[in-house]
């Protein structure tokens, strides 16, 4: 089903609480609302990256301190993978800061990570950059559940942040992906001093890929220092809640993930966030770069809550090969705010 611009304008200008109440309609009807997937992200090669993004700190154009590390060996970070699985994640996320990805050596190690990952039944997810169909195809035979490539906002807005890649070439990665039957995780940050349109326009972009993502990270942008964007305003996290909703009335049968930005906020506001039909989040202490809430605080919210963590591969339907929907849990949002 396909949305026009002005339905997904008259949802999301619905009065809050009737849209949350709608959006929790739809999460109850698609999904056990006592239930959350818990995911691990893991920065497998850290800094260096030639794209531009203002709000990213592995970017080279930025001038902030990270340190540029290698690309981790295979066993450390299936060591990493062993230690979330034991945390209680069911699905691991390996992100590496690319701007695409080049065949050789560094993608034969990516590939073998995500055969032992999903070996040891947990699903396998990366975010690695832009990526062609040969290479989709590659990390489908290894194991890839899902692979995250957000559009981070609207086309309108896009050149405003990025201009080392396209968003066409975003659409094209994808593509890719859906090919190679491998389920797509896709969503966006908000705050990067965008206006209402933007998130609009990108909730309308999201829900009418084909086919929808299986995963859709919403993001709060966390200002860095050294990026362009280190002062922005930060965004009122009603309008983070509307998105979240939006989302998850525009795409019901997706995981609607938080992502970066939530260690900044209240336990209440997520607690929304999860009425309004989030249901899986990031575990640990950071995302690629960025922190997080550490899993105490995560398994305590959720026991005040009522809920629980939710088992990997829980509908286990296989996506095809012309991306007719995935029932896999899941779409890690890997990039958060940094990599995609």
């Amino acid at each position: 089903m396909t949305h026009t611009i002005e339905e997904v304008r008259a949802l999301y200008k619905k009065p809050l609480l009737d849209l949350i109440y709608d959006a929790a309609t739809a999460h109850r009807a698609n999904h056990d609302h006592h239930e959350m997937q818990m995911c691990t992200l893991l920065s497998i090669k850290t800094g260096g990256c030639a794209e531009d993004c203002k709000y990213c700190s592995q970017s080279i154009y930025n001038n902030t301190d990270l340190e540029k590390e290698i690309l981790m060996k295979t066993d450390e970070v299936l060591a990493q993978a062993r230690a979330a699985k034991e945390a209680g994640s069911t699905r691991f996320c390996m992100g590496a800061a690319w701007p695409r990805v080049l065949d050789g050596r560094a993608f034969d190690r990516v590939c073998d990570m995500v055969k032992g990952v999903s070996d040891m039944g947990m699903e396998a997810c990366c975010t690695l950059g832009m990526l062609t169909e040969d290479q989709a195809h590659k990390l489908k035979e290894a194991g890839l559940t899902a692979y995250n490539h957000n559009l981070d906002t609207s086309e309108e807005f896009y050149d405003k942040i990025i201009t080392t890649r396209s968003y066409q070439e975003r659409l094209d990665t994808l593509a890719n992906v859906a090919k190679a039957g491998i389920s797509a995780c896709c969503g966006g940050i908000l705050g990067l001093g965008e206006d209402e349109d933007d998130r609009i326009s990108l909730l309308h972009t999201l829900s009418n890929l084909n086919p929808q993502p299986e995963s859709v990270p919403i993001n709060m942008l966390v200002p860095v220092e050294g990026t362009p964007l280190a002062k922005v305003e930060r965004l009122d996290i009603f309008e983070w809640i509307r998105c979240i909703a939006v989302a998850r009335i525009l795409m019901p049968k997706a995981m609607v993930r938080l992502s970066a930005g939530r260690l900044e906020i209240s336990k209440e506001a997520q607690a929304m966030a999860f009425m309004a039909g989030a249901n899986a989040i990031f575990t640990g202490e950071k995302l690629l770069t960025t922190a997080n809430p550490e899993a105490d605080f995560d398994y305590t919210l959720l026991g005040e809550l009522g809920m629980t963590p939710r088992v990997p591969y829980k509908d286990g339907v296989a996506v095809t090969e012309q991306g007719g929907g995935c029932g896999k849990p899941g779409g890690c949002g890997c990039a958060s705010q940094e990599a995609a």
